[in-house]
Order: C-alpha cells, then sequence, then structure tokens
C-alpha cells in the first residue's frame, strides 16, 4: 500500500505551536469593529472594560471544559468525537453536517469576505473585488494547507505575529501619539446598557477558542499540553483584547466610541493621519488570513473522522507526506466556495454568513457542554490527565452561556439564522442513509 493509503496522523505541535494556532484562531477582524457595539450597550468606561474581563472569564471557563475533553479523549474529530462518545452517533453525525455545510466553512467563508473588504481599499478590484479577493484568499491558503502540516503550521505562526504585533502596534498608537479624549460627561446608553447584548458581541470577538479541540492528534504530549495551550491562549488574547479596548478607551472615550463607525481606523488616523488608515487595512488583511488558514487546518480533521466513522475511504485518507486529510481539505475549501459565491449574491458577505452560523453553533457547543457532564457520569473511570476545576458548576455555566447566546442569535440574526437551521435540518437525510449502511 502507498504511504498515502496507510497513513495515520503524526502528533506534530509543540505548546508554542498550539498557542500560536489557537491565537491566530479567536483574534480576528472583530476586535477592530466590534468594541463600538460593546460601548452602544454599556454606561462607562468601567463598565465597559469590566464587560470585556467577564468575556475572557466566560471563554477561559470554555476552554477549561474543553480541555478535560480534548486531554482525555483526543482526536482528529474534536467535538464530533466527543458528541459520538457522549449522546450518540446520530447527534455526531447531525453535528458533522452542521460542521461542514454551516459552522466551519460559513465562518470561513466570512471572514475571507472581511479580507475582501480591506483589501480592495488597498487595490480596488471594482464591483466584484471583495468577493474576488475572498475567493483568491481561500484558494491561496487551501494550497498552503495541502502542502502539508508543517507549512500550515509555520504560516499560522507568522500570521499570528503580525496581528498579535498589528494589536500592540494600535495600543501603542493610542497610548504614545493621540491625544487623549476630553474629559466629558457620558451619556448612558440609548438602551439603558443592554450588558446581555454587549456580552453577544464580545463572545463572538472572543469565538474560536473552541477549534483547539481538533488539534488534539497532532499535540505532542497532549495529556500535559492541551490545557496549557487552551489556558494561555485564552489569557493571552484577554490581555491583548484588554489592552487595545483601554487604548481605545483613552483616545475616544466612551462617547467617541459609540460614534465611531470604524473605531480602529480612528485612533490610528488620531495618531497616524491619513496613513493610518491604509496600516490598519494591513493589520485586518493579517487577522483575517490568520483566522481563515487556522479554520481551514482544524476544519478539515472532523471530515476525515467523519469519513473513517462512515468507512467513506475517499474522505478518511490521510497523506503521510503531508502529515494532513488531503482530500477532506479539498472538500472543506469547495463547500466555502460555494458560500463566498452565495454570500456574494447577496451583497452583504460578511452579515450573511455571521447570521447563517451562529444559532447552530451555539446550539452543538452547548451539547458539548452537556456531553461534558454525560462522559463524567459515564466514564467515572476513564484516564483524566486534566480535571476541569469546580465541576459541576464550570460546564454547567458553560451550558448555561450557551443557551443564552443560542437564544440571542436566533432573535437578532433574523432570515440569515433561519437559513442556516434550514440546513441544519436537511442533515436528517444523512442519519437515514447511516442507520441503513449501519445495518446492511
Amino acid at each position: 500500500m502507498s504511504t498515502q493509503q496507510n497513513a495515520a496522523p503524526r502528533p506534530s505541535l509543540s505548546v508554542g505551536d498550539g498557542i500560536a494556532m489557537m491565537i491566530g484562531l479567536i483574534i480576528g477582524v472583530g476586535i477592530f469593529k466590534l468594541p463600538q457595539l460593546v460601548a452602544l450597550n454599556t454606561d462607562s468606561g468601567a463598565e465597559f472594560i469590566g464587560m470585556w474581563v467577564l468575556g475572557g472569564l466566560i471563554t477561559l471557563i470554555g476552554a477549561l471544559v474543553y480541555a478535560e475533553l480534548a486531554a482525555a479523549y483526543p482526536s482528529t474529530g474534536g467535538e464530533y468525537h466527543f458528541l459520538n462518545r457522549a449522546l450518540g452517533s446520530d447527534v455526531a453525525l447531525l453535528f458533522a453536517w452542521a460542521r461542514t455545510t454551516v459552522i466551519q466553512t460559513g465562518a470561513i467563508a466570512a471572514v475571507a469576505f472581511v479580507f475582501g473588504d480591506y483589501a480592495q481599499q488597498l487595490w480596488p478590484l471594482g464591483i466584484y473585488g471583495p468577493s474576488i479577493y475572498a475567493a483568491a484568499s481561500l484558494i491561496f491558503l487551501t494550497l498552503i494547507n495541502l502542502a502539508g502540516t508543517y507549512e500550515s503550521k509555520n504560516a499560522q505562526i507568522l500570521f499570528t505575529i503580525l496581528e498579535v504585533g498589528a494589536l500592540l502596534c494600535v495600543s501603542f498608537i493610542g497610548f504614545a501619539l493621540a491625544s487623549p479624549a476630553p474629559s466629558a460627561s457620558v451619556v448612558p446608553a440609548a438602551s439603558g446598557g443592554a450588558l446581555g447584548l454587549a456580552i453577544v458581541f464580545i463572545l463572538f470577538t472572543y469565538g474560536g477558542w473552541n477549534e483547539a479541540a481538533y488539534l488534539s492528534k497532532d499535540v505532542r504530549d497532549v495529556d500535559r499540553n492541551m490545557v496549557r495551550i487552551l489556558a494561555v491562549g485564552t489569557l493571552t488574547v484577554m490581555a491583548l483584547y484588554l489592552l487595545i479596548n483601554l487604548a481605545y478607551l483613552h483616545v475616544l472615550g466612551l462617547d467617541g466610541m459609540r460614534k465611531s463607525s470604524a473605531i480602529a481606523a480612528d485612533v490610528m488616523r488620531a495618531g497616524l493621519g491619513s496613513g493610518g488608515a491604509v496600516l490598519l487595512s494591513l493589520f485586518v488583511c493579517c487577522a483575517a488570513l490568520s483566522t481563515i488558514n487556522g479554520s481551514i487546518f482544524t476544519g478539515a480533521r472532523v471530515y476525515h473522522a467523519l469519513g473513517e466513522d462512515l468507512s467513506v475511504r475517499s474522505l478518511s485518507l490521510w497523506s503521510g507526506t503531508g502529515n494532513n486529510p488531503r482530500n477532506a481539505i479539498y472538500l472543506q475549501s469547495a463547500i466555502a466556495l460555494a458560500l463566498v459565491a452565495f454570500g456574494a449574491s447577496t451583497k452583504e458577505g460578511f452579515e450573511a454568513m455571521i447570521n447563517y452560523t451562529a444559532p447552530v453553533f451555539w446550539f452543538f457547543l452547548f451539547l458539548v457542554g452537556v456531553s461534558s457532564i454525560v462522559l463524567r457520569q459515564r466514564e467515572p473511570g476513564h484516564a483524566r490527565p486534566f480535571r476541569m476545576p469546580l465541576y459541576p458548576l464550570t460546564p454547567a455555566l458553560f451550558c448555561l452561556t450557551c443557551l443564552y447566546l443560542l437564544y440571542s442569535s436566533i432573535a437578532y440574526a433574523g432570515k440569515g439564522a433561519l437559513v442556516g437551521v434550514a440546513v441544519l435540518l436537511l442533515g436528517i437525510p444523512l442519519l437515514i442513509v447511516a442507520r441503513i449502511k449501519a445495518k446492511a
């Protein structure tokens, strides 16, 4: 048999590699835009910063839940594997369908559109420029991931260094070069401080940390290193987010943040003049590329796990030369490109993709939290190199947060959310086919 046919995943990622992957997955374009929406729903600077701290702590709680699951049940399938073991194959297959058609591919397409919007500002390509850039970025990063785990890992480290440098640069410019906002009495938010809505935006900005679960089969010494990757990655992002939000607050003040449609650009302009906007576009492009690359890397792993469970040989193949699931990468990127085409037809690509993915994402994250409790009860003797602290309070808080965000995403996302849910329900025939195949 060829190397391509009989290869298996080889642990090759160090703690540093995993942390870089995780930071790159979390830090995306949201931190350059969503703080304005948080400011609109908070009543003071202290409350604004406090909500970002709260968002970081909620994210850390989720990371602790995932750290226990990933260390105890390492698999390229990540959440798919957890759900399969705890709640059964039907739930796991429905999740795999949702992830491959809605969650992961929709998120990849959404960030690709953001890259396209900012690349268009640097080098316009006409009316379809953003969509062309979105497709081009997806194809380029797919080729890097096809080259191999080593190449995609190194690309991720480079992108992460660039985007962390971007956040530090914006923060430095805000504190050192821009004049502070004049002191003024803060007018309460029009909503009276809708803190629930503020935390929705904040947790979207922290989104992506759960993707680390798909690295568990690639991480060396996963028993010890998975919790380090999740904890250090989350705390690092939390520190960076607090720093840049303090810079926003220093330069613009809460009232100025509420009035700004491009909050990071206004900070850059205050410190560097008109050239700051160009530099910010480069920063956002780096952040978008980092998120897309990391999402392609982790997302293809669930296709591989699904192929193994359904005995779909072409999908389960693991490349020995690249140490990656090549066919899974091809399929995932093809679906993401189709969603780019769909988003381009709506002329609201980014918003369409966010609305499309949010409810389904939070529903299955809730089920992962439930799985952590089920597996603790059902398999008490199973080796758990890391045990989440304050059990069962930790997974209970995580599940309640996911339920609240599921409700909020349906309430605010409108028709896009219904489309995502409809696509999820189309996965039911997949369950029927899988059952028939299992009985054959």
